[in-house]
Parts: structure tokens; C-alpha cells; sequence
């Protein structure tokens, strides 16, 4: 556990509803949101809260949460590139 990065921008968080998944992560310019189309957003830290709390509470069963972590920064970068590659 020494030496562990715990800073938001070694997360990356994936929200899941039935057919679709989002992705949310933050780097140098703020929070972004990647579409389940793969297109990159700007999102503010309220703007996560508000789309992941809801799942977290269970007041909407169909939509789960994941969060990934890194340690290494440039691993979470490609995380997050890789996220908004994908479909």
C-alpha cells in the first residue's frame, strides 16, 4: 500500500446499463465522459456524482458501476484512450 496512487486521476470509473457503457476518468484538463458511441466529453466532478450515485444507491437496478484503478498514470491514460475507442 506504500506508495499507491489514490488521486482521482488514477481511476477509471464505468457506469453500465443494459446495452450500453460509459466511461468517466480525469487527466490534466478536468473530468471527461466517454459515450457509449465513443465521443469524448467534458464533465464536471457534479456531473459524475449525479450519474453514479443513482447507481450506487440501487435506486436504478439496471445500471451498474465498476471503477478501475492505476497506480501507474500512463496505464490509466491508455485505459482511458482505449475507452473512448471503444464502441
Amino acid at each position: 500500500m506504500i506508495g499507491m496512487n489514490l488521486t482521482n486521476e488514477s481511476y477509471l470509473i464505468l457506469i453500465r446499463t443494459k446495452g450500453s457503457t460509459e466511461y468517466y476518468y480525469k487527466d490534466e484538463g478536468g473530468w471527461s465522459k466517454v459515450s457509449s458511441r465513443g465521443r469524448k466529453y467534458h464533465a464536471t466532478a457534479e456531473q459524475v456524482l449525479n450519474h453514479i450515485l443513482p447507481a450506487l444507491a440501487g435506486v436504478k437496478p439496471s445500471v451498474s458501476v465498476e471503477v478501475e484503478h492505476y497506480d501507474d498514470r500512463e496505464a490509466r491514460a491508455v485505459a482511458g484512450r482505449l475507452a473512448s475507442k471503444r464502441k
